[in-house]
């Protein structure tokens, strides 16, 4: 190896190129050199981009799924509103009336119309979030009012104002609970 130094005509660059001009076998030492650390860039580079194209198949992939799977969402809490009415109107009607002849079909309908929408949210991914009797989760229950209670733990749903659902495992509507508190002494 040519130690660096400056010589009288010059540096060891200039040295190494009037040397090459006589001995070729150096130039092509010199340029397979150059070619090698040329391929070297080339198959890092050629590396980076196949795993560039690789995470952006794969992230593509996740969002059509995510698209296929959760695209029912907005339908899904506008239907949302229908599923409470309906159950609000069944839980309306009192028991005498349930047993009247002329409301059974009624009420038999109404109730065979819930279980079929249950049916549908099921089909589809969509189920109900157990709220009552549970500690309270701030990532699927939406804390309405505290009722002083000296039955249940504090922190616990002792009221669900309204149901909550999930779609597959994403929030799709937080259920409004009342947590119970120590009472005031």
């Amino acid at each position: 190896m040519i130690q660096e130094e400056n010589t009288p005509n010059g540096t060891t660059e200039d040295l190494r190129e009037e040397t090459a001009q006589d001995a070729p076998e150096v130039a092509e030492h010199d340029r397979a050199g150059e070619l090698e650390a040329e391929l070297a860039e080339t198959k890092a580079q050629l590396l980076y981009a196949r795993a560039d194209i690789q995470n952006v198949r794969r992230r593509a992939e996740k969002e059509v799924g995510d698209a296929r799977a959760y695209a029912a969402t907005g339908f899904a809490r506008d239907i949302l509103s229908v599923a409470d009415n309906l159950s609000r109107a069944l839980s309306a009607i009192p028991a005498e009336l349930r047993e009247d002849e002329k409301m059974k079909g009624l009420v038999t309908g109404l109730e065979a119309t819930g279980r079929e929408l249950d049916s549908v949210f099921s089909r589809h991914g969509i189920s109900r979030i157990v709220a009552e009797g549970e500690a309270l989760d701030p990532n699927r229950h939406q804390a309405m009012l505290e009722i002083p209670s000296n039955d249940a733990e504090p922190g616990t749903i002792v009221q669900e104002i309204q149901t909550g659902y999930m779609i597959k495992d994403r929030l799709l509507r937080p259920a409004l609970v009342g947590v119970a508190k120590k009472p005031d002494a």
